[in-house]
């Protein structure tokens, strides 16, 4: 486990594996047990095709739940990263029986038979430096928008089942490329690749380990990493070195905003922030407001905060 900020209370593990999991289901309840037990929180999904999750707990509840899946043969040398948090970042803890470890909604796509040539975080550079290089963000929307690759193409995608329409439609522009993907741990660029290659497109590699992998190896003065990571657990966000970032949830529309989102005038705390602002309507934001004062008189009478605040 790479030091990072470790005098921090909770160490958090982004974990996946694609794998031939026939057994998935027979795994969901000792892995609740031992998870609950442990006082680890955070999801773990299982499918056929593998494993995928990020959790958080103590040094020593993690390394018991690792140590339990490395004893899976089938899961054996899972992609595996640690991080640390201040406070523990997820509310509850699920295992989930699922089709998909990471939802792309297309038949037969198996990363097992063929998927992109794996770059290393210290070689990325390198190849994305290259004009010949199509890059290409493959998460979402609401990720990109906090930070992403320079010179990245971002495909504006709300969900990752969009991602295979989107190279569709650009089919004839990425003919004859050689394309990189990335994604936030490396799972979904995984996928994506072996959809791509799939079309028949050969000159393909993915970042092995995703962003996070790339903010633990690649010192900040090398980077080409622009912005923030987000993640999906209370921190929002990730820098180099994998510290927790700056950016914030808002609260009416989930979406990540930045610091400097907080100084536009469609920003309130709990009720709009500039992504949604205009999507939503006086009464939206009226029932908004009222929810958010009811948070604050809560948190000022020393209540637990409500569930969504």
């Amino acid at each position: 486990m790479t030091d990072h900020s470790s005098n921090l209370p909770f160490t958090v593990a982004a974990l996946y594996r694609f794998a031939r999991l026939d057994h998935y289901q027979s795994l969901q309840e000792p892995l609740a047990k031992l998870c609950c037990g442990e006082g680890i929180k955070g999801t773990l999904l299982l499918a056929a095709e593998g494993i995928n999750g990020t959790v958080a707990g103590s040094a020593a509840a993690i390394k018991k739940l690792v140590e339990f899946l490395e004893a899976e043969p089938a899961i054996a040398g899972m992609e595996l990263k640690y991080s640390h948090a201040s406070e523990m970042p997820f509310k509850r803890m699920k295992v989930r029986l699922k089709k998909e470890i990471v939802t792309m909604g297309v038949e037969d796509i198996d990363p097992l038979q063929s998927v992109g040539t794996y770059v290393p975080a210290k070689d990325w550079n390198a190849l994305i430096s290259d004009p010949a290089t199509i890059l290409i963000d493959t998460r979402n929307d609401y990720e990109t928008a906090i930070g992403t690759f320079a010179g990245a193409i971002d495909p504006q995608t709300k969900t990752f089942r969009e991602f295979p329409q989107w190279v569709e439609n650009h089919r004839e522009e990425l003919e004859g490329k050689r394309i990189a993907m990335f994604c936030t741990g490396g799972i979904r660029c995984e996928k994506a690749t072996a959809f791509v290659k799939g079309l028949g497109f050969d000159d393909v590699f993915h970042l092995k380990g995703g962003i996070l992998k790339y903010l633990e190896d690649v010192p900040a003065e090398q980077s080409r990493w622009e912005g923030e990571c987000f993640v999906f657990d209370e921190r929002v966000s990730v820098g180099h070195g994998l510290i927790e970032g700056e950016a914030k949830l808002c609260h009416a529309c989930r979406n990540p905003i930045a610091p400097e989102d907080k100084l536009s005038p469609l920003f309130e705390a709990g009720v709009s922030c500039p992504n949604c602002y205009h999507e939503r309507t006086d009464a939206d934001r009226a029932r908004f407001a009222e929810r958010q004062k009811q948070v604050r008189l809560a948190k000022e009478r020393g209540e637990k905060a409500h569930i969504g605040s």
